[in-house]
């Protein structure tokens, strides 16, 4: 039987204060720990007035969660063995690859930390051994669970270096005893030496391979690899904001860049004539296909390609029909140059820019601003309570309009 980890090995703060996270010193993942949640709105609103109060007509206050615990639906967890050779799960120390032992978190869901813990108290007793960094050896790296938050659905992907798992079967069968909830089990494999969780092969041991979520009253497929928000609530208030802010009449052409599981193109169906997505994860663009079936979307296409190539090419060709209204959603390091110059000679009507990087939004939009695009409104909300990050919407349109 496993363990558990003692005081000093966990790297617990005995002189943390009540109701705060006892190991947030070291996991770094936390930034306003001890912070009454109506202080760290303040402080976020106050930032991205700072970034954007010169570059954005009208910045609207965040928009924050009425209860901001537990909101994340995707955890990861990195497997390893304490000083004493005791399996350990958790996160890496901040800027290290030193495993901070956690059983519990304050912003992850907590019933995937269960499912983690119970896992990890499995291992021993089915001979799996965890993963070794140093040495190269082991077999199990790392736990993933995601949630369906309106379906109930949980995934639980085993990140693992060898396709063979011994008594799998009977793994599973344990697993689920104690956590019915779980719908699918995956192993994923990844023998490589590399910081990345997930390799690129998955095998199902369990159910279908996926969960489902329901989002802006369209239904969702979520497979390991996909990207999907990890605060279903908030999302919901993003994902509006986004539509609202694009202004469909029923007509236009809209292009949605950097789409991932074609959530955001999905939604904007209902409201639009057309609407072409844009992704390069392989894995995203296959669900993106299968979700528009799923809701029976008939007026959207997906393409795997880079959104920067995709959209250099598309505008410079004379066949094509260019967007009216261009929507993107990059990764926190932003769009690019070559992105921006393209959607220029498109010339849309309007642009929706929904980031989650406040820094690199400034940034591009005054890229943007010099193309000729003029950032009306930005709406900010809170996705992640407890950290610096912020997610935010923000409406352009062409000058002159």
């Amino acid at each position: 039987m496993n363990r558990p980890s003692g005081a000093d090995e966990r790297g617990k703060d005995t002189n943390t204060p009540a109701g705060v996270c006892p190991v947030y010193r070291k996991c770094g993942g936390c930034d306003y720990q001890g912070v009454e949640y109506k202080e760290q709105l303040q402080r976020k609103d106050k930032e991205m007035h700072k970034l954007l109060g010169g570059i954005v007509d009208t910045v609207h206050p965040i928009i924050g969660m009425k209860d901001p615990m537990h909101y994340r639906c995707k955890v990861n967890a990195v497997f390893g063995l304490d000083k004493k050779g005791y399996p350990v799960s958790g996160n890496y120390e901040k800027n290290s690859h030193r495993i901070v032992s956690v059983d519990s978190c304050m912003i992850e869901d907590e019933k995937a930390d269960a499912i983690i813990r119970d896992i990890r108290s499995m291992l021993r007793s089915f001979r799996i051994r965890t993963y070794d960094e140093d040495s190269g050896y082991g077999f199990l790296r790392h736990v993933q669970v995601r949630k369906g938050y309106a379906t109930g659905e949980y995934m639980v992907t085993l990140v693992c270096t060898d396709p063979v798992f011994p008594s799998k079967n009977n793994f599973v069968k344990a697993l689920r005893k104690n956590h019915p909830e779980i719908s699918t089990v995956i192993l994923n494999i990844n023998d490589k030496s590399t910081s990345m969780v997930l390799g690129e092969r998955n095998i199902t041991l369990y159910g279908r391979g996926f969960i489902e979520d329901e989002l802006c009253g369209c239904r969702f497929r979520i497979s390991p690899g996909s990207f999907y928000q990890v605060n279903p609530p908030q999302t919901q208030i993003l994902y509006d904001t986004a539509i609202r802010y694009a202004r469909l009449t029923g007509q236009e052409t809209v292009m949605d860049a950097y789409c991932g599981t074609g959530t955001i193109g999905i939604i904007a169906s209902r409201h639009a004539g057309s609407v072409y997505g844009v992704e390069l994860n392989r894995d995203a663009v296959r669900d993106a296909i299968w979700n528009a079936r799923r809701n029976d979307i008939k007026n959207v296409r997906f393409v795997n390609k880079d959104a920067g190539d995709y959209m250099d090419e598309l505008s410079q060709s004379r066949e094509e029909v260019l967007p009216d209204v261009v929507i993107l959603d990059p990764p926190r390091t932003g769009t690019t140059q070559k992105f921006i110059d393209a959607v220029s000679r498109m010339a849309p009507e309007r642009i929706v820019y929904v980031s989650c990087g406040p820094d690199t939004l400034a940034r591009d939009l005054k890229l943007f601003r010099k193309k000729g695009y003029k950032a009306l409104e930005a709406q900010p909300v809170d996705l992640f309570p407890f950290t610096e990050h912020v997610e935010s919407v923000v409406k352009l349109t062409r000058a002159g309009l």
